[in-house]
């Protein structure tokens, strides 16, 4: 079926949704883009793609459940997991994302865990993906890699995002607190 059809049977306007787009990844600098999900399927078997960052970060994208998507026709919830940043399709009137975290580190994070304290559902669509191309490193993840000092920093903002996510939310903001200190 037709990702529009879909998007639309969810009733969005009446919704806090966000829409998870599942991401995949190619190691190759030259990829033919796969023009319908049976067809990435096909890649992924033939290990020419790769789930996202399922060799250096699968906590990142998990939640989004590969398998069962392989077989989705319609849209389907997830629950949100520590680490959770996937690709979201959001209304304008959404959470903005937390300023603090520039350069690399934690601003899809953060925002995730903030549309999750605000009850967005999420749910991934079944028939849209994005495939994400091999790069250079960004200026920002070699600092992230080399400087102990801007990890330093990061953790500092992590632990201060933390404290406004409990003043803002109360009680309901503990499961991000022991999830993150793995209580």
């Amino acid at each position: 079926s037709c990702p529009r059809n879909s998007i639309q049977q969810l009733e969005l306007p009446n919704r806090k949704a966000a829409l998870v787009v599942p991401a995949f990844e190619t190691l190759h600098y030259r990829l033919t883009f796969p023009k319908s999900k049976a067809e990435l399927l096909s890649m992924l078997d033939m290990g020419s793609l790769y789930t996202f960052r399922y060799h250096v970060w699968p906590k990142g994208h998990a939640p989004t459940d590969y398998a069962k998507w392989r077989t989705a026709t319609v849209p389907y919830r997830v629950e949100w997991q520590p680490d959770f940043e996937p690709y979201v399709v959001v209304r304008r009137d959404c959470p903005k994302y937390d300023q603090r975290f520039v350069g690399f580190g934690w601003n899809k994070v953060s925002h995730i865990m903030e549309l999750d304290a605000q009850e967005y559902e999420l749910l991934v669509l079944p028939n849209a993906f994005m495939i994400h191309m091999p790069h250079a490193p960004s200026f920002d993840i070699s600092k992230f890699r080399l400087s102990a000092g801007y990890r330093g920093c990061l953790q500092t903002l992590r632990e201060e995002f933390h404290q406004d996510l409990s003043r803002k939310y109360g009680a309901a903001a503990l499961k991000y607190l022991t999830a993150e200190r793995g209580l």
